[in-house]
């Protein structure tokens, strides 16, 4: 009976293809929250692993070290803010600063529904080596590429005024990613959403006429 239980959990385990993308998730969550609560800096492939429920052997399965696991959460991160920032301009229609008010309240809604991973893109990312520092600075650029096309666009069809510089988007992106690195830090204001008419005056600025 003993054997042939094994052999069933055996057949009904998860393929690999299934196995190493949950186990990655797992770690990955497992790392966003042991940052969040201990710092980068105290953390370890040990202590992510523990809080996975994995070995530290599945560890190194994924990840070269704890730097290339944040990393990894990084653009994980990332990748769920720009979903959640496009799919939010997509559905606010045409109107471009209709579209940027949705993007950036999107934007910090995700940031407070996912407060360790809001941790880990805006305050222990600094603290994880120069190849983490690149991929923040990289993420940056594409934030303001982004948002300068879609002033681009907008301006194209006289819908809105044209940035005045190519800095005009970095500045923008600069001065969120600050503003809201600051609540994450000090929980000032208490709830991240109440930057959002600053974010808007920020914009707003930017785009009236001889600013």
């Amino acid at each position: 009976m003993t054997t042939g239980g094994g052999a069933a959990r055996g057949r009904h385990a998860p393929p690999l293809e299934v196995r190493l993308p949950l186990q990655r998730g797992r770690l990955l969550q497992a790392a966003a929250e042991e940052f969040a609560s201990r710092g980068y800096a105290q953390a370890s492939s040990e202590s992510i692993s523990r809080r996975a429920g994995m070995s530290k052997a599945t560890f190194y399965e994924h990840f070269a070290n704890k730097e290339d696991c944040m990393i990894a959460l990084f653009g994980t991160a990332a990748d769920t803010v720009v979903r959640s920032v496009a799919e939010a301009a997509e559905n606010a229609g045409t109107d471009p600063k209709e579209r940027l008010k949705a993007a950036m309240r999107a934007f910090l809604t995700t940031l407070s529904e996912h407060p360790a991973f809001a941790q880990t893109l805006l305050v222990e990312i600094f603290g994880a080596g120069p190849n983490a520092a690149r991929r923040r600075d990289e993420s940056l650029q594409q934030y303001a590429e982004l948002l300068d096309a879609e002033n681009a666009a907008a301006a194209e069809q006289g819908l809105i005024e044209r940035f005045r510089s190519q800095y005009d988007a970095i500045a923008i992106v600069g001065a969120i990613n600050e503003l809201v690195s600051r609540q994450v830090r000090l929980g000032e204001p208490q709830d991240v959403l109440e930057l959002a008419p600053v974010i808007d005056r920020l914009i707003a600025g930017l785009l009236t006429p001889g600013a």
